[in-house]
């Protein structure tokens, strides 16, 4: 399964919507999601597993890109 996960750079600072950043990731849950990328030592805000629909859509994106982790 897909999952999108929406992040900050910074873990010491307070979410704000506009630093929000994105990625995809390739796993079998959202525990796994975040062994994969536990060392970048991002601040996770949310992990949603998309859907076949929602995938295809995410893909029309150009900056759809799956991250190799």
């Amino acid at each position: 399964m897909i999952y999108k996960v929406y992040f900050q750079e910074i873990p010491d600072e307070i979410p704000v919507r506009e630093r929000t950043k994105s990625i995809y990731v390739e796993a079998t849950s959202e525990a796994e999601v975040r062994k994969k990328i536990i060392d970048r030592h991002y601040n996770i805000e949310f992990i949603h597993p998309l859907d076949d629909n929602h995938l295809a859509y995410e893909q029309q994106n150009s900056d759809f890109q799956l991250e190799n982790v």
